[in-house]
């Protein structure tokens, strides 16, 4: 009886493995053909279906190089950090060191003071969804001023005196992409562990998760792709500095992967904290928004997903976790239509309608 048992459990796990070798192919071959058509952009995919990994990679690190892109190779994932960010805030309230509707006032630094009649109005969790109504930083000036690193010149006294100069929140409630608030998240989180943004992600994500090629702070390592701006011309990683809980993290398609799954594993304390960031928090005529991660809804299928998109690089993660699946895709171009392409054909074409049974083999 137990032979019988184990060959079954053996014949089931090779038939999952094949089964999902199948569906990968059919992936691959989307991306493949993207590839073709865009044979400058270096492309690492990797995709996770019922705990099985699978990879595919094409292009070179850089122009200079013969070395190929793979699933070890270093990317920026940009404002992928966010869900991050928005994960370690949703474990902080696990951990009761906050509420996620608690305002933000006596969370912040000192050096932050809320006009009077504001005071009391923005909750952590109107930051974590874009709707806190404060004003951004100027994006397109920086860019101006230094194309290369724009967020260089951004510093805790200037940030201070973008919220401390706002003295109404004109649009506060309605969707409003912001950087800022995802930088007042990151300091909240540390005020709260008493340690800094890099450590609290270290020490609660990274490490645990040993997710030991996702960089913080050194860049500077093999296998790490060259990035390109729109024109073909090439792009540095991103110093993040005081801005880094809205767009830090460097990784690659592995240690995402492996994100991916714990997300999805809801006994995991990441795939616990995942569960609350997938919460509506913000909805309106065009989109559902959780805790810094847009939700998706289709007549049969509820995903996930966040972009990523630097001076250099794009990127995009998405998942659905009826269906056990999640998906991670690096290009070293900043191209956000492609990225989206991608993804939307492999969505529409091998996922969506999908039962992830053995008919799609």
């Amino acid at each position: 009886m137990k032979t019988s048992v184990k060959l079954l459990a053996a014949l089931l796990l090779v038939t999952n493995f094949s089964f999902g070798q199948g569906i990968f192919q059919k992936i691959d071959s989307i991306i493949k053909d993207n590839h073709q058509k865009n044979p400058n952009v270096g492309i690492s995919v990797g995709f996770v279906l019922n705990s099985e990994e699978y990879y595919t990679a094409y292009g070179n690190l850089n122009a200079e190089s013969q070395i190929k892109i793979d699933k070890n190779s270093i990317f920026e994932i940009a404002s992928i950090t966010k869900i991050l960010t928005s994960n370690l805030i949703a474990q902080a309230a696990i951990e009761k060191k906050l509420k996620l509707e608690d305002y933000i006032d006596s969370y912040l630094p000192k050096e932050y003071v809320l006009q009077n009649n504001l005071k009391n109005k923005i909750k952590i969790s109107d930051l974590a969804s874009h709707q806190s109504g404060l004003p951004d930083i100027d994006f397109g000036k920086l860019i101006e001023l230094n194309p290369q690193q724009p967020i260089s010149s951004v510093t805790k006294e200037s940030l201070a005196a973008i919220v401390n100069n706002c003295t109404e929140l004109k649009d506060y409630g309605k969707y409003r992409y912001s950087t800022i608030g995802y930088t007042l998240l990151g300091q909240i989180l540390e005020k709260v562990y008493n340690k800094s943004y890099d450590e609290i992600i270290t020490s609660k994500m990274i490490k645990p998760l040993k997710m030991t090629r996702t960089l913080t702070k050194d860049f500077n390592v093999k296998n790490c792709t060259v990035g390109h701006n729109p024109e073909g011309g090439i792009q540095e990683f991103f110093n993040w500095n005081i801005t880094a809980p809205a767009g830090l993290v460097k990784s690659n398609a592995s240690d995402m992967v492996t994100y991916l799954k714990a997300i999805l594993n809801k006994e995991a304390k990441v795939g616990k904290a995942a569960l609350i960031t997938e919460s509506i928090f913000y909805k309106d005529e065009k989109r559902e928004l959780g805790l810094g991660i847009n939700i998706v809804t289709d007549e049969k299928n509820t995903i996930y997903m966040k972009s990523g998109d630097s001076m250099g690089q794009s990127s995009i993660i998405c998942y659905d976790r009826a269906k056990n699946w999640g998906i991670i895709i690096l290009l070293n171009y900043r191209n956000s239509k492609m990225r989206q392409n991608m993804l939307n054909e492999i969505y529409e074409t091998v996922l969506k309608n999908s039962e992830l049974d053995k008919t799609d083999l």
